[in-house]
């Protein structure tokens, strides 16, 4: 009942968002249109309008995962499948609903919440493409794409070009550094010296491991052994 409330609430905010941005104004408008009594609707989304800021984009994911499912995806290289992913979820974005957005997690008290969502669809896009790594590595490839996909966001919300040619051009570009790096870096620690100053602290981080879903003990990590 509850999901279905938000779901309700959810679809009656949006033709308000473009006008009103994520607010309490579009809140209220929507808890009107969908029939949803001001407390049930604060019930169900607490903070408002940033519940369902966050509810629109984790559809939005949903949406990604499903024609990433529906895709073909055979011989295909993994940087293009990453291309793929975030391709996809800008597909299913309304881009004026992101820019409201955008702007509603730019401001201080609501930054985390962004920060959380950016990373959640990180995650979906890691586990889609059947990522086993359970040591730092989980965070290093989520925490790389989460910045290449809120750069790319950034910059498809001020794209003009046909088709947004520009932004696929630009996501081309931002996943061939994060490569040209990871190749660097290999290459570097295959260095002997580098090697001997890193032992330390290499120990230490083979020690994290990615955290262990739907336990209390989910994030931040968890010690090996613990």
């Amino acid at each position: 009942m509850t999901e279905d409330t938000k779901t309700a609430l959810l679809e009656a905010s949006l033709p308000h968002v473009p006008f009103d941005g994520w607010s309490e104004a579009t809140f209220r408008a929507a808890g009107q249109d969908a029939g949803v009594s001001p407390a049930l609707a604060r019930a169900v989304c607490p903070r408002g309008a940033v519940d369902l800021a966050m509810a629109y984009h984790a559809l939005g994911d949903r949406l990604m995962l499903a024609r990433f499912g529906a895709a073909d995806l055979a011989g295909m290289r993994y940087r293009d499948r990453i291309a793929a992913a975030v391709r996809l979820r800008l597909e299913v974005a309304d881009r004026e609903l992101v820019r409201r957005g955008t702007t509603l997690f730019a401001l201080p008290q609501h930054a985390p919440g962004g920060i959380r969502a950016i990373w959640g669809t990180a995650d979906a896009i890691w586990t889609a493409l059947g990522d086993t790594s359970d040591d730092m590595n989980w965070y290093s490839k989520r925490a790389i794409l989460s910045a290449v996909y809120s750069a790319t966001i950034l910059f498809w919300l001020g794209d003009t070009s046909p088709g947004q040619t520009a932004t696929r051009g630009f996501l081309d570009r931002r996943i061939e550094d994060v490569m040209a790096f990871e190749k660097t870096k290999a290459k570097a620690n295959a260095n002997p010296l580098v090697k001997s100053l890193l032992a330390g602290p290499g120990r230490l981080m083979a020690r994290v491991k990615a955290p262990v879903r739907f336990t209390p003990r989910d994030l931040p990590g968890r010690w090996a052994g613990k």
